[in-house]
């Protein structure tokens, strides 16, 4: 059976079928999805425009019922959408529950933030006037998003999209639309007028692209690869949507001399190899200070030999397996990339078997650890994505933060250390978005903003009560008593 666009309401076939596949074993297909057509999209996009006018101007009780029911239902098929989201992406059991719990609570925090909306009533500085500011919704919001959070990252733009009234279509990632299509289907029993919420899926290049230049969408909000949130940024600006972007990272963690030997390499590890890398919060360049240096870099390769990898769904794998035959032919490249440069590989960088004994063929590698590099290096300056880390020493903080900064990205940036002063420093001084103080550089919660600096990220923040400020445009209106 074909899971099916839900356009206008109604299940929809598209012009063609792709199949979903296990990337632990790949002779594990999940299920074929429909590939919609620019034909399916403008389908989707005029029931959107139908919908709007009712749906914006809607109540708001009605709007956080529907979205409070949507999260209780996630909350209570975590389990089954946790091992949905581990069998088609390739976090671990454990991580993909974690997600979809998230999934849940976001759509709970936002049936919240639908009664919480606000205003400001002012005096006008003529007499007898008054001032009303309040939000409205955009319009037809085109969601776009990426394959390494497929429930996660939908669930946080479709949530506070739907809440602050706009109509949503949503295109998740071409590799992984199972979760995104299952949580299309719990939407589809919300209560939801028809052509509020709908799910076109499709490559990129057909849908996204269409999305991008539609003039019946009003914004669009993307999180994926630098490259293409330029060119989505340049149509936007052309076509005169509002965008947000959320891109790249190539996020440092710092060790100090003083740091904790045993956090610091726990968080390093966590940080740099969990998931897989495939964050785009995780920590690629590990900055450390000379003293603890030797300690630190004998320390992580004893926690890496510890880290079991291994099919996603089976009980004590810590790590999965990379995403895609692209993703892992990718990260293999930047391996060589590494050692052609000069940089010592300490540990891993190599495809492996699966280590569950099953037999089953999927995309894994070992995790990788370079040492002896620079921060000229293409594997200090380009994002791989992937179970990929190096270490870079220097000489004292001063250095570190000049380290640490000194890349084209600010998404987040760690600090290890017991020094108040440093850390103090360091969270006003680092060019990042978000700034993590003895903490992994990956793990964020969903009431708070999400985003970075510089090629990290382009316009207002994800998540939190800052969503409204991408969401919802503001409205100046004046009264005569």
């Amino acid at each position: 059976m074909t899971n099916n666009n839900f356009i206008g309401g109604q299940w929809l076939a598209g012009s063609s079928t792709s199949a979903n596949i296990n990337p632990s074993n790949l002779a594990d297909v999940i299920g074929d999805y429909a590939q919609a057509d620019a034909e399916g999209l403008n389908a989707a996009v005029l029931a959107a425009q139908a919908a709007f006018p009712a749906w914006s101007t809607s109540g708001i009780q009605a709007r956080s019922d529907a979205l409070d029911k949507i999260g209780s239902e996630i909350l209570a098929r975590r389990e089954e959408l946790g091992m949905l989201l581990s069998r088609e992406e390739g976090k671990t059991r454990p991580e993909g529950i974690g997600e979809a719990t998230r999934a849940g609570h976001i759509f709970k925090f936002f049936a919240g933030e639908c009664l919480r909306l606000g205003g400001e009533t002012l005096p006008s500085v003529r007499p007898g006037i008054g001032v009303e500011i309040t939000r409205e919704p955009v319009g037809v919001v085109g969601l776009i998003t990426p394959w390494n959070f497929p429930i996660a990252i939908p669930a946080w733009k479709v949530a506070p999209a739907l809440a602050f009234g706009n109509c949503v279509i949503l295109k998740p990632a071409d590799l992984v639309p199972g979760s995104a299509w299952a949580l299309a289907e719990i939407i589809s029993r919300a209560g939801l007028p028809a052509g509020v919420f709908n799910l076109v899926m499709g490559p990129g290049r057909v849908i996204g692209d269409a999305m991008v230049n539609h003039a019946g969408i009003n914004a669009i909000s993307f999180t994926g690869s630098v490259g293409v949130g330029g060119r989505i940024a340049e149509a936007c600006a052309k076509n005169l949507k509002k965008v947000q972007l959320e891109m790249g990272g190539k996020n440092p963690q710092i060790v100090l001399d003083d740091a904790d030997l045993a956090q610091a390499v726990e968080l390093s590890a966590q940080s740099a190899f969990y998931s897989t890398g495939q964050r785009c919060t995780a920590s690629s360049r590990l900055i450390v200070t000379d003293k603890i240096y030797p300690a630190f870099v004998k320390a992580l390769q004893e926690r890496m030999a510890r880290i079991k990898v291994g099919d996603a769904l089976a009980a004590g794998t810590d790590i999965g397996p990379v995403s895609s035959q692209v993703q892992l032919e990718q990260d293999l490249s930047y391996v060589e990339i590494g050692k052609a440069e000069g940089a010592v590989l300490a540990m891993g960088g190599k495809r492996v078997a699966c280590h569950t004994g099953s037999g089953a063929v999927g995309y894994f590698m070992s995790p990788a650890l370079f040492s002896e590099s620079s921060a000229s290096m293409r594997i200090s300056r380009e994002e791989i994505f992937g179970p990929v880390a190096n270490i870079l020493r220097v000489k004292d903080y001063e250095e570190a933060l000049a380290t640490a900064n000194d890349t084209p990205f600010g998404l987040s940036a760690g600090i290890a250390t017991t020094s108040l002063k440093y850390a103090t420093h360091f969270k006003r001084h680092s060019q990042a978005g978000m700034v993590m103080v003895n903490l992994p550089t990956a793990g964020v919660d969903y009431h708070v903003p999400f985003g970075g600096r510089k090629g990290s990220s382009y316009g207002p923040r994800e998540q939190g009560k800052y969503a409204q400020e991408f969401f919802t445009t503001v409205k100046t209106a004046y009264t005569l008593a």
